[in-house]
Formats: C-alpha cells, sequence, structure tokens
C-alpha cells in the first residue's frame, strides 16, 4: 500500500499546519480525482530507449491516479492506481518536456545516451546535505532502476518510497518513521547496492494564524527549522493568489536565520475575504554524496 503524505508545510485558512499526513489506515480515504492534479514529478535525467518512472501530486502532496501526462514528442501516459506511470525515453538525445493535460507549466528533463551513464554498479553523483523529513529529495547518479519499484532506497535501514525514477535519477520520499538527524541512505536496483552516504535530515514546522484572510490584513508565517542550526534556503508559493499577496513575489525564496532558534518568516497581506493557501518547502542543494 502507498503511502500519501504532503511533500510541503501547508498553511490556509482551513488548517494552520500541515507537515506530513500519515501512513494509510486500514480503511484508507479514497484517493484524489485526476482533476485534483497539480503536480508533475520528471526525473531531472532520462536515458535514450530505456524506461523511467514519473508521478503526479495533488495540492496536498496526495499521489493522484488516472492523470493523463502529454510529452512534447507527441506521447502521452496516464497515471495509474499508484499515481505514476512507467515510460520509455525517445530515442533520439536532446530535451523532453512533459506537461499534466488542460494545466498550464511545463516540466524538463534531458535525454542522454547509454554510452554516457553506462556501469556496472550503482554510482551516486550527487545527493543533498540536508532534507526535510517531510518532502522529496533527489539523487543523481548510475544503473538505477527506471521502474520505480524495481529500485530499494534505505535511510536508516527504513524502506523509503521512490515516487520518479530513471536509470540516472530517482525522486524519493523519506520513511514515515525517521527523527531528525544524520541518517545513511543505501540504493539498490536487482543486485546491486550503492555505497552508504549520509544525509542529515530536518524538521520543519509552521505557526501562523489560520483565520481567513479579509482585505489589508497582514498575517506573518512562522518557520521553525529544527536539526540544524545553519540556515537553510526555504520557498514559499502562494496558491489562492486571489485572496493574498505574498510579500516579495510568487514564489519567495528566502533563507532561515540560523542558530539556536533558527525560523524564517513569510508575510501575506489580504486583498478580499476567504482562505488563503501557501505552501512552504526546504530548498536543497545538491552535491558528491557525503559518506
Amino acid at each position: 500500500m502507498f503511502r500519501r503524505r504532503n511533500p510541503t508545510l501547508l498553511a490556509s485558512a482551513f488548517t494552520a499546519l500541515l507537515v506530513a499526513l500519515p501512513a494509510l489506515a486500514q480503511q484508507p480515504p479514497p484517493p484524489p480525482s485526476a482533476s485534483a492534479a497539480r503536480m508533475l514529478l520528471l526525473p531531472r535525467k532520462i536515458v535514450s530507449g530505456e524506461h523511467s518512472t514519473l508521478a503526479v501530486l495533488d495540492v496536498n502532496g496526495r499521489l493522484t491516479p488516472g492523470v493523463r501526462v502529454d510529452f512534447s514528442n507527441g506521447d502521452r501516459v496516464t497515471t495509474d492506481t499508484t499515481g505514476r506511470a512507467l515510460f520509455v525515453a525517445p530515442l533520439n538525445p536532446g530535451v523532453l518536456s512533459a506537461v499534466l493535460s488542460g494545466r498550464p507549466g511545463r516540466v524538463y528533463t534531458t535525454i542522454l545516451s547509454p554510452t554516457e551513464v553506462s556501469s556496472p554498479s550503482i554510482e551516486i553523483s550527487s545527493a543533498p546535505r540536508v532534507a526535510s523529513l517531510s518532502d522529496r529529495f533527489e539523487l543523481s547518479g548510475r544503473s538505477f532502476c527506471g521502474d520505480a519499484d524495481a529500485n530499494k532506497v534505505t535511510v536508516a535501514g527504513l524502506p523509503a518510497l521512490v515516487l520518479a525514477s530513471s536509470p540516472t535519477s530517482l525522486v524519493v520520499l523519506p520513511p514515515a518513521e525517521l527523527n531528525a538527524g544524520d541518517d545513511s541512505v543505501v540504493v539498490s536496483c536487482g543486485k546491486n547496492d550503492s555505497a552508504r552516504f549520509l544525509i542529515r535530515f530536518i524538521e520543519l514546522t509552521l505557526e501562523a494564524n489560520s483565520s481567513p484572510l479579509v482585505p489589508g490584513d497582514h498575517r506573518t508565517l512562522t518557520v521553525r527549522v529544527r536539526g540544524t542550526a545553519a540556515k537553510v534556503a526555504l520557498e514559499a508559493r502562494n496558491l489562492a493568489p486571489t485572496i493574498a499577496d505574498l510579500t516579495g513575489g510568487n514564489p519567495r525564496r528566502i533563507s532561515s536565520s540560523g542558530g539556536e532558534n533558527n525560523t524564517a518568516q513569510f508575510q501575506l497581506t489580504g486583498k478580499q475575504r476567504g482562505n488563503f493557501v501557501v505552501s512552504i518547502r526546504l530548498l536543497t542543494a545538491q552535491a558528491a554524496p557525503r559518506p
């Protein structure tokens, strides 16, 4: 059974804090409808003629089945009951884009030739030094499995969920049971295992007045960072721009303060009465894996 969790902090007038949805209970809620699709996850790089897996999420970060995805080369796929779809990369190297059917905003990927990425064993070329406990993270390397479920990724010995994949890229959701701190990660495909490497996982919590906005009302959203005293980059996206303005533009990127009281603040101004929705997520920089 697939876990559906929110990949962002989500502040709204309905819920002041939504960091992560728990694992599905014995009576899981129905999956989101295809019309709720908002985000396409496509591996950054794919390999000519090889399988890859994409995923589609709704506004709450839930995997969304039955969504059609249109590629720039004329191909199209529809997400299955897991909210993901397996596809074959075009034969010609270059750039490929994809879009959720009927929605604006394209996602791009680079098609590599098989000779560029051939390797007899799994290699991790880049990984985030810091990742959020409740958000996806990306890995780059070689000899991953294009079928997401054929990969096995463990964090601190716990199984993670591979959302999207290609032979060179993985998009991974951390285990729900994970705690903040440095944890070891291992990637397996078939009988091949990667070398063990470390990622520091941090916890983000949100403090916000969740009452509806009125015109001219000012609202502060405070994000608290636990698990590191270093400054981290955060991005806020205003998902209800007719209700409120996000000070500094949409999206708005800032760094946390760092230190023992590691926080960041975003400001909203009401435009009309209604329920505001702002998603906030950690921005991570890729680097060589930390052994």
